[in-house]
């Protein structure tokens, strides 16, 4: 199920809502890709992390980073708040289109550098490889959409 929401939130939703959008008529490439990426990756799926992270964290503790010190909870709710919130404003950010480039780059930006950080554990499991792929292809999606939407002046 891990797998299957990765590649949905991370890669399907995103691009087949950016290719319905286009496809409609609907605004700026750059702007469609901003807007679902966002929505989907920075708001659906940390969301839907900071929601597991509260209620079970051990999930997160154990399955990701094999941590079965049950004192790790207490780091992990606390991340789970911060995915939460990060994932509320994207989401909101699907009514409020001044808040895309924001959340791209508060979302991208902790995508970013939880994949430098997955990276740097030679140890991980299968897991974690996957969580450090997806993190570090969002970066690399919402950081060209910030970049682009900066240089572009809007």
């Amino acid at each position: 199920m891990y797998y299957l929401m990765i590649v949905l939130l991370m890669g399907v939703l995103p691009i087949a809502s950016v290719l319905i959008e286009q496809a409609a008529g609907h605004g700026d490439w750059i702007a469609l890709v901003g807007r679902w990426f966002v929505f989907w990756a920075g708001g659906i799926r940390l969301l839907l992390a900071g929601v597991r992270q509260i209620a079970n964290p051990a999930f997160t503790a154990r399955t990701i980073f094999e941590i079965e010190d049950l004192d790790a909870s207490k780091i992990v709710v606390e991340l789970g708040f911060a995915n939460l919130a990060m994932g509320l404003v994207s989401v909101a950010s699907i009514v409020r289109p001044d808040w895309v480039l924001p959340a791209a780059i508060v979302t991208g930006l902790y995508y970013g550098l939880a994949g430098i950080r997955h990276i740097a554990n030679t140890g991980r499991n299968r897991i974690e490889t996957w969580a450090t792929v997806s993190d570090l292809w969002i970066f690399v999606v919402l950081a060209a959409y910030a970049v682009t939407t900066l240089v572009r002046g809007y």
